[in-house]
């Protein structure tokens, strides 16, 4: 495709481009149209340029009518909860759902990226799933939208994030078992690279810290976030000489992992340990016993996500590019105060809000 089809809305044309870049402009349309035949070292020079001058081709009346979902992992309940909060926002706008699942890293030429490129959708929805420089110029070169979901790290900028307020759900989880009357609290975290989780981690530690507990990295466990993982690491705690009451989890899959390992010692939930998870999945109020846990809105997030979205395929200039949705508390029955000890005298007030007094740290 010739120069002239190309119809860039900034100041700089694919002429330009490649004169700086030094190439020819139909080499700077491959890389636009993500074509092969450029090296490596070429195409980066190139896709630096257009990062650089924020080239955007007007090709809106050719992109398709999705909203292409890309997932790291599509493995579990927490994707279709996200998935359902897109759907309700972008489906009255005539929009359709595309998912990607993105297990195949980084790599420059992946199967999926070109794939997804090659449909042109409306727009992107990044679900803890990392784009590198070179993937935020092609999609800003095509003029599609991208917006981060829960991102693992710090989201790229300038592209808009949605999270949840997780430093507070770590936070509200400790302050729970403190109240019950707990003292030796535990910690199965998920990964450390995770944002959430080390946010999760922080504002846990924020609650023992305000109570002038110690928190040793004997009773902090890192597992991945799934079943095993919260099995796995909940049986190295409960063989500690001087095991914990309660045990806090990332997620509530690690939870009834944490489950399965109090029952292979031959301990109760509660009675014996007291168990938080995180999420508020469906299957946690149908567990034996119904799991405490941090409910993490992931519908509403994945709709306000989408409605980022339709804010910027609109060019509506957008008031916040980092918006975190609250979470909450939700008491069942995996929580009590631990044996041969009443619940502490004044309830701590829980919030949604960061308490008067406690700085959260940076995450």
């Amino acid at each position: 495709m010739g120069e002239g089809a190309e119809r860039p809305r900034g100041e700089i044309s694919v002429s330009r481009i490649a004169e700086l870049a030094g190439v020819s402009a139909s080499t700077v349309s491959k890389v636009i149209h993500g074509r092969t035949g450029v090296s490596a070292g070429t195409r980066r020079r190139i896709e630096e340029l257009i990062r650089e001058h924020g080239f955007r081709k007007n090709e809106k009346a050719h992109t398709v009518p999705i909203v292409e979902i890309v997932f790291q992992a599509l493995d579990s309940l927490w994707a279709l909860e996200i998935i359902r909060g897109v759907e309700q926002v972008v489906r009255p706008h005539g929009l359709a759902v595309a998912l990607t699942e993105k297990r195949d890293g980084h790599e420059p030429e992946s199967v999926w990226a070109r794939q997804m490129l090659a449909r042109r959708p409306f727009g992107v929805i990044a679900v803890s799933a990392e784009f590198g420089g070179s993937r935020l110029a092609q999609l800003a070169s095509r003029g599609i939208p991208l917006v981060a979901l829960d991102p693992t790290g710090e989201p790229s900028r300038p592209v808009p994030s949605v999270g949840a307020t997780n430093w507070n759900g770590g936070l509200v989880a400790a302050r729970h078992l403190l109240e019950l009357g707990h003292r030796r609290i535990a910690m199965v975290n998920g990964p450390d690279g995770l944002l959430c989780c080390r946010a999760r981690l922080d504002g846990f530690r924020a609650a023992l810290d305000a109570a002038g507990l110690p928190h040793g990295p004997e009773l902090l466990r890192t597992a991945p976030l799934y079943y095993e993982g919260g099995r796995d690491a909940a049986a190295g705690l409960l063989r500690l000489p001087d095991r914990p009451t309660a045990v806090f989890a990332a997620n509530d899959l690690q939870a009834l992992g944490v489950y399965e390992a109090a029952h292979a010692a031959g301990l109760r939930v509660p009675h014996d340990l007291s168990v938080v998870g995180f999420d508020d999945l469906a299957f946690s109020q149908w567990s034996g016993p119904p799991l405490t846990t941090v409910r993490q809105p992931l519908m509403r997030m994945g709709a306000t996500a989408a409605e980022f979205l339709l804010d910027l395929a609109a060019g509506r200039e957008l008031r916040h590019d980092r918006i975190e949705v609250p979470t909450e508390l939700v008491v069942r029955a995996s929580t009590a105060p631990p044996p041969g000890r009443p619940p502490s005298g004044r309830p701590l007030e829980v919030s949604h809000t960061r308490p008067h007094g406690l700085r959260r740290p940076p995450v």
